[in-house]
């Protein structure tokens, strides 16, 4: 069941993050005029050439991998639920000289006027942290068959479900559920992960910002496990060509003591087991 009044009260959460988040990142539309570009080997390996391509992006943020995408030479739309990121993304994509389309809306709603206006997609694109604040991945992987023209293809790079089970403190005891049908609530809000990891996440320069950042609105996030999300495709209708585990994170520092590895990737600190925070999926209409 799609919850909307638990994703408006993440889009009030999340508005008060980006500001933070952005605050911590400097120069990014001179970064973008320079050729920088943000994605990582992952997601690129597995989009392959998007030159000339349509591609939708679920679940933009505030648009960096979206430019990133049109520096390759994509024709992108991104949509996300927050004002405030879908503001700074605009902004950017005008100071960097990178066109693209931003959509103010909910996924969900999105996907239905999407497909009122006829509107169809090479690719479809959604990475890092993005299925944790879906209420219902079945009409989410719908959406994502109904917006693919034949032979469109899904990308999806995300955190892996069981990290998100250890403990905070980075001990490695299992706490949190891998898998619920009901949402998780914090009362904290979206934290402010960027500041928390540093460089790794501001490859145009990292600034001190916002400090002990603390956001006034709760969040709600849902645990999907492997399989919901795979069977979710699979129902939808997509055809499943590619699934991958990774042994570290990109960017993101979700614990303490992490290592941390060249090409701005984390992995668990020494002496605890190495386990997988990264997956990926990549499916086809046929």
């Amino acid at each position: 069941m799609i919850r909307r009044d638990l994703h408006e009260a993440n889009r009030l959460s999340w508005n008060e993050a980006t500001k933070a988040h952005n605050s911590h990142k400097a120069g990014q539309a001179e970064y973008f005029r320079n050729g920088g570009n943000k994605l990582f080997p992952e997601e690129m390996e597995l989009l392959g050439d998007v030159a000339g391509k349509d591609l939708v992006h679920l679940q933009c943020n505030a648009g960096q991998d979206s430019l990133s995408l049109v520096r390759l030479g994509a024709h992108v739309t991104g949509v996300d639920i927050s004002d405030e990121a879908i503001a700074f993304a605009r902004q950017l994509s005008a100071d960097s000289g990178l066109p693209a389309t931003f959509v103010r809306s909910d996924v969900f709603d999105w996907f239905r006027e999407a497909g009122t206006a006829g509107q169809s997609f090479d690719l479809a694109f959604s990475s890092y942290g993005a299925i944790g604040w879906l209420s219902d991945l079945s009409e989410w992987a719908k959406g994502i068959a109904g917006v693919l023209r034949p032979g469109g293809r899904f990308v999806l790079v995300e955190f892996h479900p069981f990290a998100f089970t250890l403990d905070d403190d980075g001990k490695g005891v299992v706490t949190y559920p891998y898998a619920s049908s009901e949402p998780l609530t914090w009362d904290d809000g979206v934290g402010d992960y960027v500041a928390a990891s540093g460089p790794a996440l501001a490859p145009s320069g990292f600034l001190e910002g916002v400090k002990d950042f603390r956001n006034p609105f709760a969040c709600h996030e849902y645990a999907w496990s492997m399989a919901d999300v795979v069977t979710a495709l699979l129902v939808a209708g997509l055809r499943i060509e590619a699934f991958r585990e990774y042994l570290y994170a990109n960017g993101w520092k979700p614990f303490p003591g992490m290592r941390e590895l060249p090409g701005r990737r984390t992995a668990m600190p020494e002496g605890m087991p190495q386990v997988p925070l990264m997956f990926a999926v990549a499916a086809r209409k046929v």
